[in-house]
């Protein structure tokens, strides 16, 4: 059954990296089709201080809903009302605490006069208990997947290993040798480079609960384009145990300005005084920072280098939690190598926030050193910048692998880096030198002015552009989800 008007509700998951990209999904689809309307369900994260219960994705949450690029009257965001969760554990779980919100607050979208027809739940990657809640008012469920097609092929085949094969998945450890053949991938995957979810036992299971979960869907959106991950992709078609799986990407939130245009500017005009492609950008998203002792390798190798940088510098948080973020050093000399700001002063900026869509997108820029989050990642191919692959956490170090090993489209500084939280992280973390780090960086900045590497960057830059053109493959395959979502109205 179809019907004239059809209504989405989505629900990202707590977190910037997860709604920016819905909100852009859902902007896409509405621009495609005007019998769709959406909601957003959107979840407060927890707070560790009982009284805070200020959104802390308000400011974001204003900027897309007046930036005017579709009718509000067919986009909505409703808060749920913040809930006091547990802190501690795997965040994966977040979303079954919400079940009552949001079996209350569809009712009440489905109950209001004139509602148009009820479509279908678009939920995050982890907040898929929500397809319980789903299948109670008889719609189906679509998962939005923030990452690549090959880490969902991977994730599918280790659910698949587990729960189908009775595969004991605790000898894949970090520090281990094993390697790992799995259809999505063209090389074996070194499980040193496996991401926390499944290396560590508390986060495996809920992990892994998530993407069985992704089995009961009607379809999956994922955040890549058939031109960059084409074996991946090969692979989940081919396996039809898998539900449709929609490449759209790359989604990126490529707007600019906005409440931090002062600091933009400050930045940006330093750069318009640089040379073209001469400064290396070291940036390592929401939660990215380092404890002082790799500061200040990170800082002797950036100044042996010779390279003009902007380093967006933060200090790290004692624990990692959903909406709390590092904060910006008042001075910080304090970390750095004495000297390190008069001797560089010439040639380098060090900032706090970055904004990191309007740095990549300038001239000035020539290298990007990344903690590959899959955002990041995808905003570094947008803009033809050569990368250099440092990761922290999550499934970071996969990303790295892939961009290093799968793609050829990123040099190395250390893959199978793993940020530490908690009291007492700065001793057990391990340390990358001051020489390891020169060497990624004149690696990196020799790629940026020309050679093989620079050309696949370049190659896939226009292949991404391309992709998200009308008739390209991610139109395309959004398209084909519009008619998939009318198809399946109950």
């Amino acid at each position: 059954m179809s019907a004239a008007m059809a209504h989405l509700v989505f629900i990202p998951a707590a977190g910037v990296s997860h709604l920016a990209p819905a909100v852009e999904v859902a902007r896409l689809l509405l621009e495609l089709d005007d019998r769709l309307s959406v909601t957003f369900l959107v979840v407060n994260p927890p707070s560790p201080h009982a009284s805070s219960k200020a959104n802390p994705f308000a400011d974001l949450l204003t900027s897309f809903s007046s930036s005017g690029a579709t009718s509000p009257s067919r986009l909505r965001f409703r808060e749920l009302p913040w809930i006091d969760v547990p802190l501690s554990g795997p965040g994966f779980n977040l979303a079954e605490f919400h079940k009552p919100q949001v079996r209350s607050a569809v009712a009440e979208l489905t109950r209001a006069a004139g509602a148009p027809t009820l479509a279908g739940f678009v939920v995050d990657m982890f907040c898929t208990q929500l397809i319980d809640v789903a299948d109670e008012f008889g719609v189906p469920s679509y998962v939005l997947y923030t990452s690549s097609a090959s880490f969902l092929g991977f994730s599918f085949h280790l659910q698949a290993l587990q729960d189908d094969e009775g595969r004991d998945l605790s000898d894949l450890t970090a520090d281990g040798d094993a390697e790992l053949e799995i259809p999505y991938l063209v090389n074996s995957l070194p499980a040193k480079v496996f991401p926390t979810s499944i290396i560590d036992r508390g986060h495996r299971a809920p992990f892994l609960g998530h993407v069985k979960n992704f089995r009961r869907a009607k379809g999956i959106l994922v955040n890549s384009f058939e031109e960059l991950e084409s074996h991946a992709m090969g692979a989940l078609r081919e396996d039809d145990t898998i539900p449709p799986v929609y490449p759209i990407g790359p989604i990126l939130n490529l707007q600019k300005g906005g409440m931090r245009s002062s600091k933009s500017s400050e930045i940006l005009s330093w750069l318009d005084d640089q040379p073209r492609s001469s400064v290396v950008f070291l940036c390592f998203g929401s939660n990215g920072s380092f404890h002082e002792d790799q500061v200040k390798e990170m800082a002797r190798g950036i100044e042996k280098s010779g390279h003009r940088f902007l380093w967006s510098l933060r200090r790290p948080q004692p624990m990692l939690r959903i909406g709390s973020y590092p904060e910006e050093y008042d001075n910080p000399a304090e970390v750095l190598p004495e000297g390190f700001l008069e001797r560089t002063a010439e040639r380098g900026k060090v900032i706090g926030w970055a904004p990191q869509v309007e740095v990549l997108a300038h001239a000035a820029v020539g290298g990007f050193v990344t903690h590959c989050g899959w955002n990041s990642t995808l905003e570094g191919l947008w803009f033809g910048v050569p990368t250099a692959a440092w990761p922290l956490y999550a499934e970071q170090q996969f990303n790295a692998f892939g961009m290093v090993v799968e793609h050829g489209l990123a040099v190395e500084v250390k893959m199978d880096y793993r940020k530490s939280f908690g009291p007492g992280a700065a001793g057990t973390e391990m340390v990358v030198g001051a020489e390891v780090v020169e060497r990624a960086v004149r690696e990196l900045m020799d790629i940026s002015h020309g050679g093989g590497h620079r050309k696949r960057v370049e190659k896939v830059r226009e292949m991404s552009r391309k992709a998200v053109e009308e008739g390209g493959s991610s139109n395309s395959a959004l398209g084909r989800f519009v008619g998939d979502v009318f198809g399946n109205i109950p």
